[in-house]
């Protein structure tokens, strides 16, 4: 397909139009049943319809028909040979007219099921530049609701895997020029070594990429017709002259956190210098896609009892070294909770039912707070949590609604209605260790003159040292103790597992610290703070 190509709709099809003229681009099928929504529609020979599971061999022909004419350039024949015509044949013409694609070579795999591999080998060219593309995706064979045909399921990742409905493929003049972005050392960060970092550059790339110089490039990316959504570069042809960012990273911690992650198929975690809120390092797998160590909404589970012994604290409800309840239940407004395997402390500090994860021991003070909103308030006036943080990128920063009853109970133990992510519980850690909120910033203030969050007030000298006391016991001697075995110097935790519905393991919690180091880390379903998120957090704090 030669440049100057477009893509239009053209009454429910797809026509592909050179110059104003229109060249065989119509779904040849419209007439028949099942229409685009079914792909072209047809019978099997001798006129009957085919019906049950796609054969192996018809899962061979029609990926190789498909794929056969994706390569050459014929959107409308792979569209015919699809269960949405309309869809498919504009990403195939949109690979040549807008990719740039000049050249294609697609191999397919060995099928596994109706599910074919395959790799592409492409070339993209721009006014007279190229360059080779390589990569692997899959396509899966169904067969037709109404017409009983086999055909390529259609989505728009089989076009590329990180294409969806909401991106567009594109080369051309970026849009803005590209970045060097280095850690506070000033050592090299890209993607290619460090993938979890993919997202954030882009997203830094389009936020600080004109003001800080350099000379745009040829790219293929990934435009998002969303705004607020940074364009994901896939291929450079030409790298123009970057312009260099300085981000607060930490080469060799962000270097650990993504292996730590790794262990996990669902893992977030995120360090923070307490003493100055820089963030050294955000990991997350699958590295690609959505940042969740950043913008995840999830219950973080007893790591929020951080905050909520610093409530009972500062209103003097507790001591580190008092005497407090911890009974195997404790009801609130019709509401049970009770400890992991229905534990119990007789005559025991609340040190230690801290350090142990006494969940009653928080539940039976609710009453003496005369306060359901005063967790919320606590989190916000002192831990940050909600002031709308301005750390260089897009975050959600934590959110603790006002709730009564059983509900704002929940909240005590990082249940019920609290979301956070891993940055959040990494900030609140670092605010205990510290003694003072430190907003957290993955680039300097001073690249924009941003507003930075302030808290109300910091910790009492009395409460942060009863609280650093209580997270070095549970670090040393509580649920965290296995752990952080293996972190030296001065140290703190605590552990967290939460409860999902519809999710038969609980999401594993951990935040810890160890001299001006505090880190937190998620695993999806990994059970104990202890067992999965523990030792994640355990890697990268050793790292510093």
């Amino acid at each position: 397909m030669r440049s100057g190509v477009k893509v239009a709709v053209v009454g429910g099809v797809f026509a592909v139009v050179a110059g104003g003229i229109g060249y065989g681009g119509y779904n040849l099928w419209q007439g028949l049943s099942g229409g685009a929504a079914d792909g072209v529609g047809g019978m099997s020979e001798g006129g009957g319809r085919k019906s049950g599971p796609v054969s192996s061999d018809e899962v061979k022909e029609t990926a190789k028909k498909f794929l056969d004419a994706w390569a050459t350039g014929s959107p409308e024949e792979a569209a015919q040979l699809t269960n949405n015509a309309v869809e498919a044949g504009a990403a195939v013409a949109n690979y040549r007219a807008g990719a740039g694609v000049s050249k294609a070579v697609i191999t397919a795999g060995t099928p596994v099921g109706a599910k074919v591999p395959f790799t592409v080998n492409a070339t993209v060219t721009y006014e007279g530049t190229s360059k080779p593309w390589t990569y692997t995706s899959e396509l899966t064979v169904v067969r037709g609701l109404s017409t009983g045909r086999p055909l390529v399921d259609w989505q728009p990742s089989v076009v590329h895997p990180r294409l969806t409905k909401t991106t567009t493929l594109r080369t051309g003049a970026a849009k803005t020029a590209n970045i060097k972005a280095v850690d506070h050392a000033g050592r090299e960060l890209t993607k290619e070594k460090y993938p979890s970092l993919g997202p954030i550059l882009d997203e830094l790339r389009t936020k600080y990429g004109a003001q800080i110089g350099g000379k745009a490039g040829v790219e293929t990316v990934l435009e998002s017709n969303q705004a607020g959504t940074a364009d994901s570069t896939l291929l450079t042809l030409t790298k123009g002259e970057p312009g260099k960012l300085q981000t607060t990273l930490d080469a060799d911690v962000q270097a650990a956190a993504e292996r730590a992650v790794k262990q996990y198929s669902q893992a977030s975690v995120v360090a923070i210098k307490p003493s100055t809120g820089e963030i050294r390092a955000v990991a997350n797998n699958p590295a690609a896609g959505y940042n969740t160590a950043f913008l995840g909404k999830q219950a973080p589970g007893s790591t929020l009892k951080i905050a909520t012994a610093a409530l009972l604290l500062e209103k003097g409800l507790v001591g580190a070294d008092r005497v407090a309840e911890c009974p195997k239940n404790a009801m609130y407004y019709g509401r049970s909770f009770h400890n992991l395997r229905n534990f119990d402390l007789d005559g025991k500090s609340f040190g230690e039912s801290f350090a142990r994860s006494c969940n009653t021991a928080f539940i039976k003070l609710i009453d003496d707070v005369r306060d359901d909103a005063a967790l919320g308030k606590e989190a916000r006036d002192v831990f940050g949590i909600g002031l709308e943080w301005q750390t260089g990128v897009t975050t959600f920063d934590g959110r603790i609604p006002e709730e009564t009853g059983g509900e704002a109970a929940a909240q005590y133990i990082g249940q019920g209605t609290v979301q956070m992510n891993a940055l959040n519980v990494a900030s609140i850690t670092a605010t205990a260790r510290n003694g003072s909120f430190k907003q957290p910033i993955i680039v300097p203030k001073d690249l924009d003159d941003r507003p930075i969050a302030k808290a109300a007030r910091s910790l009492p000298d009395s409460v942060a040292r009863q609280l650093r006391a209580m997270m070095r016991r549970t670090a040393t001697s509580g649920t965290a103790a296995d752990a952080m075995a293996g972190v030296n110097g001065d140290k703190g935790a605590k552990t967290g597992s939460a409860e999902v519905a519809d999710q038969a393991t609980s999401n594993s919690w951990f935040a810890g610290y160890a001299g001006d180091l505090a880190a937190a880390a998620v695993v999806q379903s990994g059970g104990h703070g202890g067992d999965a998120a523990g030792p994640v957090v355990a890697k990268v704090l050793n790292a510093r």
